[in-house]
């Protein structure tokens, strides 16, 4: 059974994506860590909702939750990589400006505003994370393609890397990552040819929250894979 044993005994969990395939995973091992008092569950079905696509909803719901904090681990665990309509570019004569702004407010641009109002309801040696992606590196990019996807997510790492450096002023304790899950058993990565090597969203769930209980302060605002490899830029 994981037990988060570098999270105090009682501490309070928060999913931002619950309902996706990760985002569930992490859920029930959360639930399963007799460390862990409660486990909050965000996605646009649940109470308060947040939609990445509706600002508004993402400030409505910290809000509403702000009484019940600190959370002492917030998850980032949504994204989009295709829906219906939409789908990775191969080249630029596939570049859409409609396809860009979803693609960037989902990945890029929502999470931004979770950092803005959620990091306030971090405890003082609270861990946030949000799940990144290895084709967001761009020093590991040598295969182009997936303009959309691989830009948003190098942006959302420097993000919580900018955000990271303003944490460590006001809570020094605390710890802010972005994380690669690898290939994941999901509707996200159903379509594609990596699917088959893709592992069990509850074995990738395990494999990050083991990670997240190794790093610590001295490694906020860094990017890493679910096995401790740090990645590069």
């Amino acid at each position: 059974m994981l037990s988060l044993q570098s999270m105090d005994d009682g501490y309070r969990a928060l999913v931002i994506g619950a309902s996706g395939a990760l985002g569930t995973a992490f859920c029930e091992r959360l639930r399963e860590d007799p460390r862990c008092a409660t486990v909050r569950e965000l996605g646009r079905a649940s109470t308060p909702r947040i939609d990445l696509e509706d600002p508004a909803s993402i400030a409505q719901a910290a809000a509403e939750l702000s009484a019940e904090g600190p959370y002492q681990l917030i998850l980032h665990s949504a994204g989009l990589l295709h829906r219906s309509g939409l789908q990775p570019e191969k080249c630029l004569a596939a570049l859409e400006a409609d396809a860009l702004h979803a693609v960037f407010q989902v990945n890029a641009l929502g999470p931004a505003l979770v950092l803005r109002h959620f990091l306030p309801l971090l405890h003082a040696r609270g861990t946030m994370a949000f799940l990144s992606a290895k084709v967001g590196s761009i020093g590991d990019n040598r295969l182009g393609g997936w303009y959309a996807y691989r830009a948003s997510k190098a942006a959302l790492n420097m993000l919580v890397k900018t955000a990271a450096i303003e944490l460590a002023r006001s809570r020094p304790q605390a710890c802010l990552l972005s994380l690669h899950p690898g290939t994941v058993i999901s509707r996200l990565s159903e379509p594609f040819r990596g699917a088959t090597l893709a592992r069990p969203a509850q074995q990738a769930a395990a494999d990050l929250l083991s990670l997240i209980d190794r790093l610590g302060p001295a490694e906020s605002g860094g990017f890493f894979a679910y096995n401790g490899e740090r990645l590069p830029w």
